[in-house]
């Protein structure tokens, strides 16, 4: 079985050494399973779309992770023009190789402005998920909870730019994933 995971910075693991796709890799590999990680720094998903033929066709994968929006929210990509590349992704794979979809949201947000912007793309995730019958992973709702949890501040979880997790957030990016991928009997 192969993984592919395709997204923007923080799927390309911006700023840490060790990113959720390592941890997840680490993770499948007992199971041979593949992660293949073909994300790059600063794409969104018109990035996503346009180099669907070259990154994600050759690879022809059993399970596709989308994880795009926050790069989208900040250049700034339309909610509707998230949607349909979403959608446009999905429905490409699906013709082609029909794999098993995944649509991975993203972390919380201190600043209200910020959560707000990022809570749209979430919901569109969610619908995009619903319609075309793919699998939403809703980190956000697992980060939030992590930090009630342990008491700690959104700072302990993020890098400077708190667009971006550190490695400690990466890990419950992988959390969210591996939760996902065992409820859809991946890896299992």
């Amino acid at each position: 079985m192969r993984v592919l995971i395709r997204g923007g910075s923080i799927a390309a693991g911006k700023g840490v050494d060790r990113s959720y796709a390592d941890i997840v890799r680490d993770e499948l590999a007992p199971a041979g399973i593949e992660v293949l990680n073909v994300s790059r720094e600063r794409d969104t998903s018109f990035q996503g779309v346009w180099g669907f033929s070259g990154e994600i066709t050759p690879v022809r994968p059993d399970v596709l992770v989308l994880h795009f929006g926050i790069d989208d929210i900040y250049r700034p990509v339309y909610r509707s023009e998230f949607r349909e590349n979403m959608v446009q992704i999905v429905r490409l794979a699906r013709v082609l190789f029909n794999p098993r979809t995944f649509l991975l949201g993203s972390h919380t947000f201190e600043g209200s402005i910020e959560m707000d912007a990022a809570y749209i793309f979430y919901l569109q995730l969610r619908e995009v998920a619903h319609d075309l019958g793919c699998v939403f992973v809703p980190v956000h709702l697992r980060w939030m909870n992590r930090l009630y949890e342990t008491g700690r501040r959104h700072a302990a979880l993020v890098q400077e730019d708190d667009r971006l997790p550190n490695e400690e957030g990466h890990r419950i990016y992988a959390e969210a994933l591996m939760h996902a991928f065992r409820e859809d009997g991946i890896g299992t």
